[in-house]
């Protein structure tokens, strides 16, 4: 999972692989080990609608599982998710989910023409 922070906004990539995880009822981790001895750690998982909580320095965001399986089905596609969650501070938080489009062209287009060669 590659993560973005820049602002308020935070971008979530994930590739097929990952992607299927998720489908799967797993979940996705990003682990960084900071120089200080310090562990960051962000996990993705599907959930009935979006969720972001964090317990020490792991972030668990959540994102619709509905939606996200919809997303799966257009794949590849250049186009995302996209949420709002708001901050205790009244600024929102905008979550941008994607799944890397050149992975899935691989992947699914190469697929899809193995297919159409048998």
């Amino acid at each position: 999972m590659r993560v973005q922070l820049e602002g308020q906004s935070l971008r979530l990539r994930i590739d097929e692989e990952e992607l299927a995880r998720l489908l799967t009822g797993g979940s996705v981790d990003n682990r960084t080990a900071l120089p200080d001895g310090h562990i960051e750690m962000h996990q993705l998982s599907l959930a009935p609608r979006i969720g972001w909580q964090r317990e020490g320095t792991v972030w668990h965001i959540s994102l619709p599982d509905t939606e996200v399986r919809a997303l799966s089905q257009r794949l590849p596609s250049r186009e995302g998710l996209q949420f709002s969650l708001s901050t205790l501070s009244g600024e929102v938080l905008q979550i941008v989910f994607d799944v890397d489009v050149r992975d899935s062209a691989r992947k699914r287009l190469h697929k899809s023409s193995q297919g159409e060669a048998l």
